[in-house]
């Protein structure tokens, strides 16, 4: 693969993930969820942006080692696994904010976290760098699957 190719691929990568970023901070906390319970244990509103921020740039190189190394075609199953995790990724905040529907995200996160353990091992068996990428994403949705579920047990 030339250079010129493997950079506009990075570019790609990154722009698909960091748009999918854009389509979740459509729906962004507001006066609802500020209302809301919360367990002692929610993190501080301004930490979320940077964490969003390291975690999308992440899976966007991982994407980006895999495809670089296989290939669209080489790498379809797992490519095609990112783009649900993407897709489920996105959807989560209007379902949780726009929605104002912590139940309904919970359903969502917990497909999030499936497709998120199958993407990171369709990546390990083509690139263990990738796959090394995903694993902060995997805990970080971990602990917001688990925040999710507090806050929908403590508002129901």
């Amino acid at each position: 693969m030339t250079r010129p190719r493997a950079v506009f691929g990075l570019v790609v990568s990154l722009a698909i993930c960091y748009g999918a970023a854009a389509v979740g901070a459509q729906f962004m906390p507001g006066e609802w969820y500020e209302e809301l319970a919360k367990p002692t244990w929610t993190p501080s509103s301004w930490l979320f942006a940077p964490v969003w921020t390291a975690l999308y740039g992440m899976m966007a190189v991982a994407a980006w080692l895999v495809w670089r190394r296989h290939g669209a075609k080489g790498a379809r199953w797992p490519l095609l696994l990112f783009a649900v995790q993407l897709s489920l990724n996105s959807m989560w905040s209007w379902l949780f904010f726009g929605l104002e529907s912590p139940g309904v995200a919970m359903v969502d996160i917990v497909a999030l976290w499936i497709a998120i353990l199958g993407t990171t091992f369709a990546f390990w068996r083509l690139s263990r760098r990738a796959a090394t990428l995903m694993v902060p994403y995997v805990i970080w949705v971990s602990f917001a699957a688990a925040l999710n579920f507090a806050i929908w047990r403590l508002n129901t």
